[in-house]
């Protein structure tokens, strides 16, 4: 029989924290709770953990805060935040300590189990293109598939992002401006050897020598645009799943 996943879920109010757990072990999952940042830490130092759900804005000491703690006690911790208010310093603070993912209340379920399942694995995606159309609609569908994603529009913040973050999936445009996709591609795998790159472009001919050179390189592959995005998903799917039975 399969170990079940155990999910810590962190909130001052009781109440969800109490509808939380019933609605995730009836999913099968092993679930506590905790109401307050100092509860969790605790837990964490006593038990073995898989995900944490933790409110964002709780009294004494927030979510942002009690993730930094966390961390200390365990570097891989796997944390999604919930906030149902408008805390976007808070956000950023979240994602450059490294934390999984963020989500609104009130959430879809469905959502939120892919995104745990998602989280077991470490897959967090970055997508990098100047145009911004591409970055939402690819942002849109790989979070309603439980992925954690990030958006770049040049290859100087995917950088930065890299260093603050760390992803392990990048997916760079080869076209883009000061610095181009193998550049930017180049770069990341020196802040991030083991980070995953597919390569994008809609300009086959053009971008025929840089996509040669990043898979030489080491990228995983080049998607030549306009490509499916289920076939995306299957290869995030793919390395996900690779990555998971290393582990």
């Amino acid at each position: 029989m399969a170990e079940k996943t155990r999910v810590l879920i962190v909130d001052d109010d009781v109440n969800f924290c109490n509808t939380l757990s019933k609605v995730l072990a009836k999913k099968g999952y092993e679930t506590t709770t905790a109401n307050s940042g100092a509860s969790a830490i605790e837990i964490i130092k006593k038990q073995a953990v898989d995900t944490v759900l933790m409110d964002i804005k709780m009294p004494v000491m927030n979510g942002v805060e009690t993730y930094k703690q966390l961390k200390v006690i365990r570097s891989d911790i796997r944390v999604i935040l919930m906030t149902a208010f408008s805390v976007e310093d808070l956000i950023r603070d979240a994602l450059k300590e490294g934390v999984y993912a963020v989500v609104r209340k009130p959430f879809d379920m469905e959502m939120v189990i892919n995104m745990i399942e998602k989280s077991k694995n470490g897959a967090l995606v970055a997508i990098v293109d100047d145009n911004p159309n591409i970055c939402t609609t690819m942002k849109k569908v790989l979070e309603n598939k439980g992925y954690s994603v990030s958006t770049c529009l040049t290859g100087e913040e995917a950088i930065v992002m890299a260093k603050q973050r760390p992803h392990n999936i990048f997916f760079i445009d080869m076209k883009l401006p000061v610095l181009n996709g193998l550049e930017t591609y180049l770069e990341i795998k020196k802040v991030n050897p083991a980070a995953i790159v597919m390569v994008m472009t809609a300009h086959r001919q053009e971008m025929d020598d840089l996509v040669a050179q990043a898979i030489k390189n080491g990228a995983y592959i080049c998607l030549y645009k306009p490509f499916d995005m289920n076939e995306a998903i299957r290869l995030i799917d793919e390395i996900s799943g690779k990555a998971h039975k290393r582990d």
